[in-house]
């Protein structure tokens, strides 16, 4: 029946994993709309339980896969292609890192850029130091880093290495299940296969929709403050549709001209928001606390990445860390098959030492020039930040109350509004490319109108959830991250098994090293007592002791010892000739 329904419809996709995928999301959209108290509270006890009981899980996890892959990038397998040998990259460097960062997490940058630094600023995580305190500062610097560096990246670089390996090494179809290849074989295009695909699907649009929604909260916010529009419901499902609208014209031009062009214009502007800050803010201390900053970030990094706050228990990495390592992984399917689908070309070196520092790179200038402005502000005028934004709870209003600080706030404003539109827009596009291949299980052109129906959906997920349910929609889709979280973390394991495996068998196990063979050597005092009992001569056993053998002697006859102790023949015993 679902092949007959997926060919009247004209598509050219798995209909097992397409129609899936579309089934749970639409059941569970629906299912939240009308039964919003029921699936929070059920979410709300799955999740609560999850993040007190395994929330080490998801923080020792991200901390080994980081590992895992820093071994692989030093090791002999950093030299292997992720493609043809002799194939060169399909894109630039500066293309690439674009593209990197505008699917990855620009959105969250332009959300947490101010947001973050002045919560830690506030209520320093580790309850050691006091609030709107130097020591303060820097704790929430080194936090922030913590929460949008090495570890963020490692949770996209991790799938996206395997699916690039297993995608353009062994030329499996671009999907999730092709990289269980080395373990389930040639299962993974049966229905085991099947389910892992639709999981991956189902978390990268749930992931998708959360960054939909903040982006939407703060585009509203940005609005509200520049033309006082109203921050509500049909407001921010208006701005949905407008920007799912943008999102599917990109999608119909295709990956070169308009995820390409879109990641090309928003880094420059980005950059060009950051350049502003920097240059109209303090220049001096914003350039010096970044750099002390990243010092202590890298201090702080061994401590971090295995804290767990197990003495004071406060509940806070429930709240930030554990929530976004599940969220962060939950959407990582998409981001990895479309970090793999940019990076043909590289080899596993170039692609680990480029997803890892490249973008966490900029990550850290942008948290520490925005973060040490915030502060500037918060430290000059007290309350201008910490209040709407920390005690009013309201980080969606944290850039825009940041850019009043500066010259032309308006114009600047509207510059962000219009950043946060595109990241917003380029995450909607590439999700949409990375779930209709997921679906369809290859590369090729396939009909538009199936990218277009994923582009659909992600709106249409993110704008009922907002627009049917409010906030409690929204909150309850968090909450189900948490738990998508935890299997998906289960799978990183598999990842780097497999991974590893298929690396070994393609690129060959090193053969053991051989190494000169001894005889084992007995003490003399044993070797005489060994020769004398055999009928020897002291000559003999000297030889025993340094050689583990008698050899053969002329003086005498005796028997051969041998250098485990046992007599074997006489040196003149005929048997020997």
């Amino acid at each position: 029946m679902l092949d007959r329904l997926h060919d009247a419809l004209g598509l050219r996709t798995s209909p097992r994993i397409y129609f899936g995928a579309l089934a749970i999301i639409v059941i569970f959209v629906a299912g939240t709309i009308a039964f919003t108290e029921p699936v929070d509270s059920a979410f709300a006890g799955a999740s609560g339980w999850l993040l007190t009981n395994m929330g080490w899980f998801y923080i020792f996890g991200v901390t080994a896969f980081l590992v895992f892959l820093t071994y692989l990038a030093v090791s002999r397998f950093g030299r292997v292609k992720l493609g043809p040998e002799g194939e060169g990259p399909e894109h630039s460097g500066r293309t690439w890192f674009g593209m990197l960062f505008a699917a990855g997490i620009g959105t969250i940058l332009m959300f947490w850029g101010v947001a973050e630094p002045i919560n830690h600023f506030a209520n320093p995580p580790m309850g050691d130091v006091e609030g709107g305190s130097p020591e303060a500062i820097r704790e929430a610097l080194g936090v922030t880093f913590y929460h949008f560096g090495l570890h963020t990246w490692t949770i996209f670089c991790l799938p996206a290495l395997a699916f690039a390996y297993f995608m353009y090494k062994r030329n499996l179809p671009p999907r999730v299940s092709s990289v269980f290849h080395p373990i389930l074989g040639d299962r993974i295009h049966g229905p085991l296969g099947a389910a892992i695909d639709v999981a991956a699907i189902v978390g990268t649009m749930f992931g998708v929709a959360v960054s939909v929604g903040l982006g939407t909260l703060q585009i509203n916010s940005g609005l509200s403050s520049l033309w006082g529009i109203d921050e509500s419901r049909l407001v921010q499902v208006l701005l949905i549709a407008a920007v799912t609208l943008i999102a599917l014209i990109s999608v119909a031009v295709g990956l070169n001209k308009g995820i390409k062009r879109l990641s090309n214009i928003n880094i420059i502007a980005a950059v060009a928001l950051m350049v502003f800050v920097l240059v109209t803010g303090p220049t001096l201390l914003l350039l010096k606390g970044t750099i002390e900053g990243v010092g202590g970030y890298l201090g702080m990094l061994p401590e971090l990445a295995f804290w767990n706050d197990t003495l004071a228990d406060s509940g806070w990495q429930n709240d930030w860390t554990v929530f976004y390592w599940a969220w962060t992984i939950s959407w990582s399917p998409f981001v990895g098959i479309f970090i793999a689908r940019i990076s043909r070309g590289r080899t596993i070196r170039q692609f680990v030492v480029g997803v890892l520092a490249i973008p966490v790179t900029f990550s850290m200038i942008w948290y520490g020039i925005f973060g040490w402005a915030a502060f500037d502000i918060e430290l000059n005028a007290p309350g201008t930040l910490i209040e709407p934004v920390v005690d009013d709870d309201d980080p969606a209003s944290a850039l825009f109350v940041f850019l009043e600080s500066f010259p032309v706030a308006p114009a600047v404003s509207a510059v962000a509004i219009l950043i946060v539109i595109i990241f917003f827009t380029t995450s909607v596009d590439s999700s949409a490319l990375v779930m209709d291949m997921i679906s369809n299980g290859h590369e090729e052109k396939a009909p538009t109108r199936q990218r277009l129906a994923w582009g659909v959906g992600v709106g249409a997920v993110a704008a009922t959830l907002l627009g049917a349910t409010g906030e409690g929609g929204l909150s309850a889709l968090q909450q189900v991250i948490i738990v998508v979280g935890l299997p998906f973390f289960a799978l990183g394991y598999f990842m780097m098994y497999s991974l590893l495996r298929a690396l070994k068998e393609d690129a060959g196990e090193r053969p053991p090293l051989r190494t000169r063979r001894w005889r084992k050597v007995l003490p003399p005092e044993e070797a005489q007592r060994r020769v004398d009992e055999a009928g020897g001569t002291p000559e003999q056993a000297a030889l025993l002791s340094k050689t583990g053998t008698v050899g053969k002697s002329d003086q005498s006859p005796g028997r051969e010892v041998d250098g485990a102790g046992q007599p074997t023949r006489f040196p003149d015993d005929p048997a020997r000739s």
